[in-house]
Order: structure tokens, then sequence, then C-alpha cells
């Protein structure tokens, strides 16, 4: 059998192992005393000549032999590995059908390597969700795609799981690159990328602006089979020379509606120049703008195209809008964190000035306790309603992850009124105003 694949039906090493022992048990605890009793009875019986025996082991291969113990030996080895690893406690928090609506398929449907296998069960994930069964096999076939799925529906592990698979580990090139359109998004994709490799021997490097060039440079000397980073980084990278891209074979873009913005759309398609002829393009975007299909008809080769989506949002998160002066708004903050049952919550402003300022305020107000992991993430707080639908939408994302329940609340000032309409009417959603009390089952099941 494969051992990258499921095994076959059938009695399994297991229970055979159990009867052997049951048999030798009874054989070596038969009692003495029987079995001297059946000695006799074998002498009170007439005495004959058997036949002889024929000796067949001429007749066995030796080869059909040693492979008989081989398969034995993998079948073995197939029962046993899932056994030794470190997997979680399963989560048993209620899940939506963006990501309980699947085929059935398993992980091993796919024939991954074994120690790709061995990464996604210890990194929790028990079955594929629905934009990974659509994803990984096609992406496998070495297909380019287009694909419309939300944000925090295990789109990350889509295009990662098939990424890891087809790197060759004994070729020390850069064959992968995933593009994103932050530093935040790009150091959570590669942990995601590390953690689900960690039992293969692939070098993931992530490179971001804001960071020191002289230390991605230094790093590109050494073995790097995978690449996340944000384009300008990356492209500054490719021109001194020393990221060398000739040999990648695939291009993830992520959130690609950010990729295509006017600003960075130029730098993609200049990247996209250094890379072969025949590489395979993955696109994913939780929404089409136009830029999208210019992009697609330019770039991609026939692709597969994926459309998970009958609505924006998130099925599992509930949105409230509170309206509020500016100077109420930290008051607000401070009212709603001690109302609220919150695992973890990140507060969005609208600038990097804004953020300073209120980490600052928040910090004395003793409103932080530890860090972000955005799988725990089910409250998430536009502290200034964002400027436009696609960033509200990748906000609110950042709760309910994986199917899990969520709660976004946007505190709104007088200005803010014909963005939330305009948010509502492009997302086909509603968002209501906050209750004086919010029921914890709607966030917390």
């Amino acid at each position: 059998m494969n051992s990258r694949g499921r095994l076959a039906p059938g009695p399994t090493n297991e229970r055979l192992g159990h009867e052997n022992s049951y048999i030798q048990q009874n054989y070596f605890q038969r009692n003495p005393s029987q079995s001297h009793q059946q000695w006799l009875r074998r002498n009170q019986m007439p005495i004959f000549d058997p036949e002889p025996e024929i000796d067949n082991s001429e007749d066995i291969d030796p080869n059909e032999e040693e492979k008989r113990v081989q398969s034995e030996s993998i079948e073995s080895s197939s029962e046993d590995w899932k056994a030794q690893l470190n997997i979680p406690p399963p989560d048993t928090r209620y899940k939506t059908e963006d990501v309980t609506a699947t085929k059935g398929n398993e992980f091993e449907d796919y024939f991954l390597k074994r120690e790709l296998l061995m990464g996604i069960y210890e990194k929790g994930f028990e079955r594929p969700s629905p934009v990974q069964e659509e994803s990984i096999p096609i992406a496998l076939t070495g297909s380019d795609i287009l694909a419309r799925a939300k944000n925090g529906t295990g789109k990350t592990a889509a295009f990662c799981i098939p990424a890891l698979e087809k790197i060759d580990q004994n070729k020390n090139f850069i064959q992968v690159i995933i593009l994103v359109a932050t530093c935040e998004l790009a150091l959570q994709t590669s942990q995601v990328c590390k953690e689900l490799g960690k039992h293969l021997k692939i070098q993931v490097m992530v490179t971001t602006g804001g960071t020191s060039l002289k230390d991605d440079i230094m790093r590109l000397y050494q073995p790097v089979h995978l690449l996340v980073g944000t384009p300008g980084r990356i492209l500054d990278l490719v021109r001194k020379g020393v990221c060398i891209l000739k040999d990648c074979s695939m291009l993830v873009m992520d959130e690609a509606d950010k990729l295509l913005s006017q600003e960075i759309q130029p730098l993609v398609e200049h990247l996209i120049s250094f890379l072969p002829v025949n590489r395979q393009i993955l696109l994913f975007s939780a929404t089409f703008p136009v830029t999208i299909k210019a992009f697609k008809d330019k770039f991609l080769r026939k692709p597969y195209i994926i459309n998970l989506m009958d609505d924006l949002t998130l099925k599992g998160i509930t949105q409230f809008y509170a309206f509020v002066e500016e100077r109420q708004k930290v008051h607000c903050l401070n009212t709603l964190f001690s109302k609220l049952q919150i695992n973890q919550s990140i507060i969005f402003c609208n600038s990097v000035n804004r953020v300073e300022l209120l980490a600052k305020k928040i910090t004395e107000l003793d409103l932080f306790t530890r860090g972000i992991d955005i799988q725990a993430v089910n409250v998430v707080i536009n502290f200034d309603f964002p400027k436009n639908s696609e960033t509200y939408l990748h906000r609110v994302g950042r709760s309910g992850r994986f199917g899990h329940l969520g709660l976004a609340v946007n505190l709104l000032t007088y200005e803010d009124r014909f963005n939330l309409y305009r948010t509502e009417q492009e997302l086909g959603t509603e968002i209501k105003q906050i209750p004086p009390q919010i029921d914890q089952a709607i966030y917390c099941r």
C-alpha cells in the first residue's frame, strides 16, 4: 500500500497483535496435567506411518517473501504514526456552516507526505474546511486558482498545505512565494507554514518593510524554500540580486484585493516578471473588485474558479454599532471591556498615530493582559469606523475564526453614518444598534 495514503479496509495489525498475544497466552498457560492426559491418549492410539512431509522451501521466492515482510512493516508503521503525535484536544466550540458544510473528505485523501500530515494534525486540524477541500487537490495538479472565500474559514492552510507538499526540500532555492499586503499578515502566514511543516526540512523566511534589510540579505545566503513577504520588500531583494526567483514555480497572493490596489499592483506585476513562464498562481480574496478580473485575464492561465461566498460576512459574527462623540470613545471602550466576556480582542484605528495614542491610554486603564492569539479572538472593536467596506470585512473577519462565534462592535461618530450605510449596502449585511445587554451565547458558545 502507499504509506502516504489512507489504510485499506481490513484487519489491522493492532487487532492481529492482540489475537497473537491471546493465542500465545493460552499456549503457555495450559494446565500441565491436561497436557499429560493428552499425551497418554495419543500413545494409546493405533500406530501408523504418516506420509512424508513435502519440503516446499525451494518454491518460495525470496524476493516475494522480502516484499511481504516489508509490506507488513509498512502497514504496522501506518497504524502507529498517528498514535505518536502530539495532537491538541478536539475543539468542541460551536462552529457555523462556513467551515462545517464539507464533502466529508479527509486530509489523507490527498496523498500528502507523511511528515506534512503530522504537522496538520498536530496543528489541531481535524478535517479539511470547504475552501481547503476545493483548493488543495486543484493546487496539487499545478493549475492556477482564483478563489473567493471568507476570512477565517481556513483559507491560509488552503494554500500553505499544497505549497509545502510541492516543495522539494533537497533543492536549495526559492520554490514558493506567498505575497501579502501587511507585515502582520506576513508574520501570521509564515508562522502557519512553519507549524504545518515542522516535520519537514523546509526553510521558511519572512520579509517585510520596516525590518532590517541587511539581515534579510544575509538570510538569503542560506537555503530558503518558501518566502513570505510584502511586494515592495521582496522586489527590493530581487533588484539587489540576492533573491533569485528564476526557479520559483508557485506564487500565492493572499487578500488579493489589497495587493491589487492602485499603489501595490505595479509592484506585484513587476515581481511576476522575474518568475518563470510556467509558474503557478494561486489568488485568494474575500472581495473581487474590477482590478482582480483584469489581473486574472492578464496573468492567470485557465484558472480554476472557486466561489464559496453567498454572503460576505462570516455567519457566526454578530455586528453592532454605538453612536458616540469622539471624546467619549475611550470611556465607551472601558465600559465594553467591563461588560463583555472577552477571550481576546483586537481594536482597530484608522492611523498608526491613533493606534499609538490609544495603546498608551488603555495601558493606563489596565486593559492589556497578554499577546494576541488570532484563533482565540472573539471580539473585534472598530474604535474608528473604516473608510471602505473591504477594510471593514477584513477587520471583522479577525473574530469568529474558523466558524466560531464572534462579536464586532463599531464606535461611530456623526460623520461615520454615511460609511455605515454604504458598508451595509455593499456587503449585504445589517449592523444593528448595540443593546443595553448583550447575550453571551451569541459570541461565546
